[in-house]
């Protein structure tokens, strides 16, 4: 899929989705999209529910912004990633957020340090040095909440 990063068996992320895009996850075998977007953010796809829902895709959209984002927030997002059928499509404007919520899914779930975390992250192909306040905020909270194993 293009626009597409594999976190693990489990997870991919992407910026905006296409009908092409859903069509081609619900035949991966795909079972669920999570939607980090606004709905008043531009190019939000007004009828991404139900056309995900129409190939079969469990669909859930929880609007992160980078601006507001706090560590409530957050736990509520990764909470949600836990509870997603597997595998799961989640997907913002262009993946920064979706990349940021998964790889903190995964790094406190599997008692990763931060650092750990930034060396998945640059494997997988993410540039974290890109985007100082979301990197700030990764930092912070998986060192805060990464269950030690």
């Amino acid at each position: 899929m293009e626009n597409a990063k594999q976190v693990n068996d489990q997870i991919t992320v992407a910026g905006q989705v296409t009908l092409d895009q859903l069509q081609q996850a619900a035949a991966a075998g795909f079972k669920s999209v999570l939607n980090l977007r606004s709905p008043n953010e531009e190019g939000f796809w007004q009828e991404e529910q139900h056309v995900a829902e129409s190939l079969g895709l469990n669909y859930i959209n929880m609007p992160v912004q980078v601006a507001t984002l706090n560590e409530e927030l957050t736990t509520k997002v990764l909470q949600q990633i836990d509870t997603l059928p597997k595998p799961a499509l989640i997907h913002c404007a262009v993946s920064m957020r979706a990349g940021a919520m998964a790889l903190m899914n995964v790094a406190t779930r599997q008692g990763m340090t931060a650092q750990q975390a930034f060396e998945l992250a640059g494997q997988i192909g993410f540039d974290c040095t890109a985007y100082p306040q979301m990197k700030e905020f990764f930092q912070h909270y998986v060192e805060q909440y990464s269950k030690v194993i």
